[in-house]
Order: structure tokens, then C-alpha cells, then sequence
């Protein structure tokens, strides 16, 4: 198969738009169509494997509908024990190579997920349609050229970005700043200053990362303006009049210089969580809106935005999708026991929010995989673009992790851990992620003793165990110099007085403490409110009753 730079050669430009992002004309029906055949092949792998055997139970479901009330849901602690361990011989396909992501604080470093050679084949594609969707101006537009420069800002292999990268360099269509077997062999920090001393030298088109460290590599070269030397560039003539133009705009706007001053990208592709946050941001910076890409190292890519940079479009045909209604999802988390009941895309509604659930298609390893996102369907379709498919945008994480600028994913164990080896005497303690000017982990702490401790110092303290204890949240600050932790201290009784709040309204057990992790903002403004400031009597033992004389 010809790669997309010989195609572009060759000016079949159509070619290239529907091989990369022909799905956004499907119909619904085709849509659901593609889904039903590819999960009747991937069931054939699983019947056949002992992974499979072990996740479906002893289940031999022949349709759709057997395979979604025979096989449970899955987490990746029941795949744990056979990926941790890299047993090829259990899954449904030789893997072509093993891709990891964070795990989970305190419990495994790493979570180990298998990649076909089918999987890896349909991520060029797939990527070069969001790098398309972030140049394009309307359907059918391709503005990649053959050797734009892609500025390498992409966590290294075996981290699903890494493998991107190695994908999107067999096609042959753009260079790495700086290329990409010189990259592998950096640091991140000095892969990318190397890439931006590149790119002033020979221009720079296209940019990909996630959303957090594109925001993090312009605030560096912004603030790094100064130091730039000048002697490369006077052998440089283009080169040259790229940087003085670059300096011309930011004193005639009199502000520090921008990359937008320097480089007019074509588009900027960005993954993560908090891409929405960043979006103003990035634009500000860089001159463009990044194109949010929703991908996770189990699902590969899910969905992404198209270049009205509105909701996103969902892809057909890296997983089977299955949705659980949000109702549905907090019930199951109540009761670890019940077994939520799934939508299929054609039946969702608008408005509405879901556990994103996915079955790995192409001798993946997932079935039935909680993904551990909520996601909303903002809209059955979109109409300005006439895509006749379901859209969707990320709303939050379901379960007790906190993602922190797609760098860190904390768990209450791990938070707890920083709190208790902090030394510092407290009462109790909840935190959730807030999103201010960045993303920030805000702890609200009640402590003993009517202690004089400052927010900050606690802030401080509590930061330093949380470095200690994960090197993905010390990257935070060493990288991106983001120190997310926030601190609030509450007054004294604050946790009690929301107990027995609870107790007078008649909660049973399970509710009657705040949540460490998010809890709702009504919890929240109970304890901050300090409504109860008289200080919370004492529990009296209960009145007993006299025993009558027999």
C-alpha cells in the first residue's frame, strides 16, 4: 500500500482524505454496521485464547447482544495478573510490541497493554486524520505538504505518544524536530530546546503533545527569548528574517514574543484531559486552537475533533463502544456487586452523561474495559458539518483518580500517604481537581489542636511527600513548573458537624462522611461555610430508661 506521501506525490489528495477521514461520512447505520462485524471477529479471537476464556468466564457468546449479557464488565486489575507479566501466549494476537501507561499510585508502576501489528497499522491513519482535521479548512482540504517539520514534543516509546510518533514517521510525509532516532536518546526537556533551536533554524509547521506541554514549551521559549543566540541565524538569511519579523510583531504589539511570531503554524494536535482548559491559552501562544484527540493507551484513539474544533466525532473501528447512563454508574460504585446496564451509540442522548465502556477490536485484549471516563453526548449529530454520528466531549474521571494535566494520576492512597507522612496533626481531609487559571489539586484539611500552621506551609509540606511518592507528580514541577497543590484550611468540627448533619437527616452509613476524593460541591460548602459555627456539642450517651421493679 502506497504510503500518504506518495499519494500526496502523486496529487491524490482524495485518496488520502478518505483512507485518514472518511469516517466522518458514515451514516449511523454504516457506523453500527462496522461495529457489529468487527466485534464478531474479535469474539472468534477470544473464544480461542485463554485471556479471553478468563475475562468472558467461560462464555461462547455468538452475537452482540449474548456477548453484552454473558460477559461482566472488566477493570485492568482482572487482566493484571497476565499483562503485568507480558503473557503473550494468553492473548487473542501475538503482540507486535507492549505499550505501557501510568498505573497506579502506590499499587503498580505501570499498566502493560498489548499492541497488535493491526492496531499499530490503523494509528497512522487515525493520527494524520486529527492532524488534517487541525490544518483544513473544509471537507476534502489536505494542507500537509510533503516534509513539513513536526516539532517532537512526545513522551517516548513504550508510552502510546512514543508509538504515535514511530507511526507517523513511517509515512514518510513529515520531519521530526529534532528526528526522531536523535530524540529517543534526550531527555524530554532537552529534546524539546533542541527542537525549538531547530525550528528557528528551519521553520516549523506542525506541533502535536499534550495540552499541558504545549502550554509549558511556549511559556519557555516566551520567557528564554532573550537568551537566544544570534550567530547561527547570520548564515541563515531566511532563518534570520524569520526571527527579526518574530521580534518586530511582539514590540510593535509590546509584549514578550510569542511562538505565533515566529512560526504561523498549519496545526497544532493536542491530547489529554485538560485540553479544553488550555484551549484559550494555546491560542493565545501559538496563533491556533489545538485539536483535541481523545486516546488512551487501552482504547487507542476514540474520538477527536474535526476543524469546526467543536464536540468530537467518534472512530468505528479501534473498539466496540458501549455507554453506561450516569445514574447507572454511581449505582455501581455503590455496590461493586451490580452489573450496570450498557447503550450502544445509536442509543444515546444528547445531553446526557456515560461511563464510556470498550471492547478492543483487531486481537486487542480488552473486553468490556471500564475506561474509568464520563463522557457527554453533546449533540446526535453534527448538523453544521452534516456528521451524521453521535458527538461527544470528556467530562471527568468516575473512580477515585485524580488526573493533574494528563502527567499524574493520584489515588486516595497515595494522597493519604502525603498527608499522614507529612507529620502534620489533622482531624480529617478531602480533595478534589479544580480547574482556576491551571488545573489545581485543591486539599481542604481540618486540623487538631487549633494548630498556627499557615496554608502554605501544609501546602508545602504535603507537596514534598506527594514528589516523594510519585515521580510522574515531581515531573510537574521539575518540567512544566506547575506546583498544583492548593490548601484551605477548615474550621474546627467541620467533618463531625457534617456527620451529624447527616445522621439528623437520616443517611445510612455510606454517607455519612465527605468522600476523600471529589466530593460534590454541596459537601464542600457545608464545610466551608462554617453555618454551624457554634461548636458541635459533645454526643451524649443515650437516656436509659428506668427497669421496672420486678
Amino acid at each position: 500500500m502506497s504510503t500518504l506521501a506518495e499519494l500526496l506525490r502523486q496529487g491524490r489528495n482524495d485518496e488520502v482524505w478518505q483512507r485518514c477521514c472518511g469516517f466522518i461520512d458514515l451514516s449511523l447505520d454504516d457506523f453500527m454496521m462496522i461495529q457489529r462485524r468487527l466485534l464478531q471477529e474479535q469474539l472468534g479471537l477470544f473464544k480461542k485464547c485463554g485471556l479471553g476464556k478468563v475475562i468472558m468466564r467461560g462464555a461462547t457468546p455468538s452475537t452482540v447482544d449474548e456477548f453484552r449479557q454473558q460477559v461482566p464488565l472488566t477493570r485492568y486489575a482482572d487482566y493484571a495478573p497476565y499483562l503485568l507479566k507480558r503473557r503473550k501466549g494468553m492473548l487473542p494476537k501475538t503482540p507486535f510490541l507492549w505499550q505501557h501507561t501510568s498505573g497506579r499510585s502506590g499499587e503498580y508502576p505501570f499498566k502493560w497493554v498489548p499492541l497488535t501489528s493491526r492496531q499499530y497499522d490503523e494509528l497512522g491513519p487515525a493520527i494524520f486524520a486529527a492532524i488534517i482535521f487541525s490544518s483544513c479548512k473544509q471537507r476534502g482540504d489536505i494542507a500537509l505538504k510533503e516534509y513539513d517539520r513536526y516539532l517532537y514534543a512526545l513522551a517516548p516509546s513504550p508510552y502510546l505518544s512514543g508509538l504515535i510518533g514511530h507511526r507517523i514517521d513511517e509515512e514518510d510525509l513529515v520531519e521530526f524536530l529534532p528526528p526522531l532516532d536523535e530524540a529517543e536518546k534526550m531527555e524530554f526537556a532537552d529534546r524539546v530546546q533542541q527542537g525549538f533551536k531547530l525550528a528557528l533554524l528551519e521553520g516549523m509547521d506542525i506541533m502535536g503533545a499534550i495540552a499541558s506541554v504545549v502550554v509549558a514549551v511556549g511559556e519557555r521559549f516566551s520567557q528564554g527569548n532573550g537568551k537566544i543566540d544570534i550567530k547561527p541565524f547570520l548564515r541563515r538569511p531566511s532563518a534570520l528574517l524569520r526571527l527579526l519579523k518574530g521580534f518586530t510583531k511582539s514590540k510593535l504589539a509590546r509584549r514578550p514574543i510569542l511562538p505565533r511570531d515566529i512560526w504561523p503554524l498549519k496545526g497544532i494536535v493536542a491530547g489529554g484531559t485538560d485540553t479544553a482548559v488550555f484551549a484559550d491559552k494555546i491560542k493565545k501562544m501559538w496563533g491556533r486552537y489545538p485539536l483535541n484527540l481523545y486516546a488512551s493507551t487501552e482504547a487507542l484513539v476514540v474520538a477527536m475533533q474535526t476543524w469546526d474544533y467543536q464536540a468530537m466525532t467518534f472512530l468505528p473501528h479501534f473498539n466496540f463502544l458501549e455507554f453506561i447512563p450516569e445514574a447507572e454508574s454511581f449505582k455501581s460504585r455503590e455496590d461493586p456487586t451490580y452489573q450496570p446496564k450498557t447503550l450502544l451509540l445509536n442509543e444515546v442522548e444528547a445531553g446526557e452523561k456515560y461511563e464510556l465502556v470498550i471492547t478492543n477490536f483487531l486481537g486487542g485484549a480488552m473486553a468490556r474495559y471500564r475506561l474509568g471516563d464520563m463522557i457527554r453526548i453533546t449533540s446526535l449529530r453534527n448538523d453544521s458539518l452534516n456528521i451524521d454520528i453521535p458527538q461527544m466531549a470528556f467530562h471527568s474521571r468516575v473512580d477515585d483518580i485524580i488526573d493533574i494535566a494528563g502527567f499524574t494520576r493520584l489515588t486516595e492512597h497515595v494522597i493519604w500517604q502525603a498527608v499522614e507522612y507529612s507529620g502534620i496533626a489533622y482531624q480529617d481531609w478531602t480533595v478534589r481537581k479544580e480547574v482556576k487559571d491551571k488545573p489545581r489539586l485543591h486539599l481542604y484539611i481540618e486540623l487538631k489542636d487549633n494548630s498556627d500552621m499557615s496554608e502554605e506551609d501544609i501546602a508545602l509540606n504535603i507537596h514534598q511527600r506527594l514528589k516523594e511518592l510519585d515521580s510522574d507528580y515531581a515531573n510537574l514541577e521539575s518540567f512544566l513548573g506547575l506546583r498544583p497543590l492548593e490548601v484551605s484550611r477548615l474550621p474546627g468540627n467541620a467533618f463531625q458537624a457534617y456527620m451529624l448533619k447527616q445522621q439528623a437527616a437520616g443517611a445510612d452509613l455510606a454517607h455519612l462522611k465527605i468522600p476523600h476524593i471529589n466530593p460534590s460541591d454541596s459537601m464542600l460548602d457545608f464545610l466551608v461555610s462554617g453555618e454551624w459555627k457554634v461548636p458541635v456539642p459533645p454526643r451524649k450517651a443515650p437516656r436509659r430508661e428506668p427497669v421496672p421493679s420486678r
